[in-house]
């Protein structure tokens, strides 16, 4: 039980990059077709992603086992910001379904734009913006550095 319950660290960049493409066309079809449902499926996949990292998301099942294995080596990151990443997600579309439920699709929709800004930059540039976020907290003692002891030494990624 405790593997299910886990995130990986590292995390294959690959993987990240295919979930953040994954969750921009969610997003994307959730709007252009008014199909708050798929808010729904944010959440829950957020949710899956937070607690278990790929294991009960069929996005990262996706992800880490139909294309990351198909580059010639996996482009490995620290897991802690990925983690808090999809906890900022789980956030914005579980906002966005509690918007749709008290007060209106037409208000809940626009939670999404932001989601879909941060995932576009993850999935097309490479630039996490909920681990850049991650980062800032560290320098601000926020986040401890024994949360993520490799965030800290930024040393070891050239190593």
């Amino acid at each position: 039980m405790a593997t299910v319950f886990s995130f990986p660290n590292p995390v294959d960049e690959h993987a990240a990059r295919t979930v953040a493409g994954g969750v921009v066309i969610i997003a994307l079809f959730t709007l252009v077709v008014n199909a708050p449902l798929g808010a729904l499926l944010l959440a829950y996949g957020f949710l899956a992603r937070v607690l278990t990292g790929p294991t009960l998301s069929p996005l990262g099942q996706f992800a880490t086992r139909v294309i990351a294995p198909r580059f010639d080596r996996p482009a490995l990151t620290a897991g802690p910001p990925k983690r808090f990443a999809q906890a900022i997600g789980l956030t914005f579309s579980v906002a966005t379904v509690l918007t749709w439920w008290l007060a209106s699709w037409s208000v809940a929709r626009w939670i999404l734009v932001p989601l879909i800004i941060a995932a576009t930059l993850e999935s097309v540039v490479g630039y996490c913006l909920g681990c850049a976020i991650f980062s800032k907290l560290m320098a601000l003692g926020v986040i401890p550095e024994s949360i993520c002891e490799e965030c800290a030494d930024i040393s070891r990624r050239y190593r």
